[in-house]
């Protein structure tokens, strides 16, 4: 068979959005315009513009989803933590409390929705 009979020309069947640019989450990511060494620090103070950043960024959620950093053995500042080898690296808390983070004892806000917690069966009596 030759091979042109297996691929269809590519203007045979243009895709519906073919002319419509979907809309890209990391145009909206508070890191954009940041240099890489500050997302893509290995050290808390080194990384500290990257994780100001996050701390007020609308899309953390598909920047851990997009990144995978566990998954990918990240160095870097993703969804709103520092990554060494996709484990997430502790930022000692008098380094957080001077450039305004969560601090260990402080509550983080999460990117992921938290589940309520089903109630139990004596609260549903």
């Amino acid at each position: 068979m030759p091979e042109t009979a297996l691929r269809a020309p590519v203007t045979a069947y243009p895709h519906p959005t073919a002319t419509r640019r979907p809309v890209d989450w990391r145009s909206h990511a508070a890191c954009v315009g940041l240099p890489d060494a500050a997302v893509f620090a290995r050290r808390p103070k080194d990384a500290l513009p990257a994780l100001r950043a996050c701390a007020g960024c609308p899309v953390p959620r598909y920047c851990l989803e997009a990144v995978a950093p566990r998954e990918s053995w990240f160095d870097g500042v993703c969804g709103g933590r520092l990554w060494r080898n996709g484990k997430e690296a502790r930022i000692p808390d008098a380094l957080a409390a001077e450039a305004g983070l969560p601090t260990a004892t402080s509550p983080m806000r999460s990117p992921y929705p938290h589940p309520s917690p089903s109630p139990s069966p004596l609260e549903l009596s």
